[in-house]
């Protein structure tokens, strides 16, 4: 699998896009993978260590950077990449495999401007995800938290384990400043997320208003929410129709 061969924002139906299958190092337009050796300064990357690939390139080391959690297309290297490059960002990022007690990846109830309706954290008492943890300097969880106006950062409830058995204090997470979509069956449980052309398909078929609006299938309903108008009216479905209770799930 080619982790670059396109990303969510060019390819909608993707997201959350191309995940890897563990541990490593965005590093521009490669992806280094990481083998878990002790502390996580020593995870072995390549013939090196990662604090040695890290000060190669000039970057901030381990120990100074933020620790955010990736339930959507943060974990995918190549959405990663675009999003530190549109804001001037250099896209030099370790992505750690983690266990995250507590919460999964459910859906938003919101639709981006690129047409894909994107995850949220929902809380999951009980269950352990595996999610990746991205390192960041200063400047990149500032260009992070641009990418994400649909979100706010804050510090999770749990600590989380790393491949390996490292345990970190609670990193930070994106939860969802609209709610997330309820299940499919009835229950008001928070949907979980699935495959993109899965997902729009099963609100089309729920909805004989948003077929009505966008379409009647997951390409006719991205290129029709790409409209602000078509969008703004495709929220209001969502919110009035789809949308569940939520418990919080940062501290």
């Amino acid at each position: 699998m080619d982790l670059f061969d396109g990303d969510p924002m060019a390819e909608p139906l993707t997201y959350p896009g191309r995940i890897p299958e563990g541990s490593g190092v965005l590093d521009g337009d490669a992806y280094v993978p990481l083998r878990p050796h002790g502390r996580p300064e020593t995870w072995r990357a390549g013939e090196g260590t990662l604090s040695g690939l890290l000060a190669a390139r000039g970057c901030a080391p381990l120990h100074a950077r933020h620790r955010v959690i990736a339930v959507g297309s943060n974990a995918a290297p190549s959405q990663v990449r675009r999003k530190f490059l549109n804001h001037g960002v250099r896209p030099v990022v370790p992505m750690t495999v983690a266990d995250v007690p507590g919460i999964a990846p459910g859906v938003s109830a919101h639709v981006t401007k690129w047409g894909y309706v994107p995850a949220a954290p929902v809380p999951a008492p009980g269950e352990i995800a595996r999610l990746f943890v991205l390192w960041l300097d200063e400047q990149q969880l500032a260009a992070l938290d641009r990418t994400e106006p649909n979100y706010v950062r804050r510090p999770l409830a749990h600590s989380v384990t790393l491949e390996g058995g490292t345990r970190l204090p609670p990193p930070f997470v994106y939860e969802g400043r609209h709610g997330c979509l309820r299940d499919s069956d009835g229950d008001g449980r928070p949907r979980r997320l699935t495959a993109q052309r899965t997902l729009i398909g099963s609100l089309l078929d729920g909805s004989a208003a948003l077929r009505r609006l966008c379409g009647d299938t997951p390409e006719k309903f991205v290129a029709n929410v790409r409209h602000d108008a078509v969008r703004a009216a495709a929220y209001k479905i969502l919110q009035s129709h789809f949308r569940a209770e939520q418990d919080d799930i940062s501290e």
